[in-house]
């Protein structure tokens, strides 16, 4: 059973003869479907999807043959965000069980690699594979899966900490893309700002909190390439239902690093009440759409 279903209120089927029943009727009714061809071994590739809330459900994927018979080889919960996150260069590979598709970009808002399931990666093989196909996307929107989490209080500043942090950032950005591009000095400034920003934080840290220091972050957690521990801050929030479960789910807008993307997470696993202003923190499994 995939470790995320709890994350989209699925906590409750524990077992997996229940789970069976539920994708059996997931492939006799379903919100979503995609089929595309493989000529070559005679089979469609298959995945049906199915909604449990809004923009929130279970995807089961495999293969249907000639005879319309589908045998399923994976399912996954998933969920769609809202807006646009990046508009960065994406590259896709694909996983090493060879039954998912991995996107992977760089954006210079956050200055590391990052990773996410695609979604809709049955668009993209069909735009891979049929050259035929209207090609080339315009941007990604992520979004995050989390089984739980918890509230932290905004950190205070007036407008003129705020002006000075968004300068801070738009500069740095602008660093980083010019070291990318092999600027020797800007690498150089960037190495010398790294090492003035530990120094701060190094003597802040002996008389105040982390979480006093840090708005937010995002960095790899795990050995799983597309899982990420967070600490954003709370632009929106709202609360769905499972219709299978009944069990109530926080759809969260989030900011980190000044990336903007949406968490699911269960509404009795979040320590504390999430409210604009404040702060998540929680570990998530990112997935995101390619939009073509």
């Amino acid at each position: 059973m995939h470790q995320y279903l709890t994350a989209i209120g699925m906590e409750s089927v524990k077992s997996k003869q229940e789970l069976d029943r539920l994708l059996q009727g997931l492939e006799q009714e379903n919100n979503e479907r995609a089929v595309m061809s493989v000529t070559a071994d005679k089979y469609d590739r298959c995945e049906y999807k199915k909604e449990f809330a809004k923009n929130i459900g279970i995807a089961a994927g495999g293969f249907q043959d000639s005879n319309g018979i589908f045998e399923r080889e994976y399912i996954y919960p998933y969920f769609y965000g809202t807006g646009i996150t990046t508009y960065a260069d994406v590259t896709v590979e694909r996983t090493k069980d060879q039954q998912s598709y991995i996107g992977i970009c760089e954006d210079v808002k956050i200055g590391v690699t990052l990773m996410f399931r695609i979604q809709n990666y049955m668009e993209y093989l069909k735009k891979k594979w049929h050259p035929q196909e209207p090609g080339g996307y315009d941007s990604i929107t992520l979004s995050g899966l989390c089984n739980e989490g918890k509230i932290l209080l905004p950190v205070m500043k007036d407008e003129s900490q705020k002006q000075q942090q968004s300068e801070d950032v738009h500069n740095r950005m602008m660093l980083v893309s010019a070291a990318r591009a092999g600027d020797a000095e800007a690498i150089e400034n960037l190495a010398l700002d790294d090492i003035d920003i530990y120094t701060k934080v190094s003597r802040r840290l002996i008389k105040e909190d982390v979480f006093s220091i840090v708005d937010t972050y995002i960095m790899p957690y795990s050995v799983e390439c597309d899982r990420y521990s967070i600490l954003g801050v709370i632009t929106g929030v709202q609360i769905v239902e499972n219709i299978y479960t009944k069990e109530e789910l926080y759809v969260m807008n989030l900011e980190v690093n000044d990336l903007k993307f949406d968490v699911c997470v269960p509404v009795h696993r979040v320590f504390g009440e999430p409210k604009a202003g404040r702060r998540f923190k929680g570990k998530i499994w990112m997935q995101g759409r390619i939009n073509f």
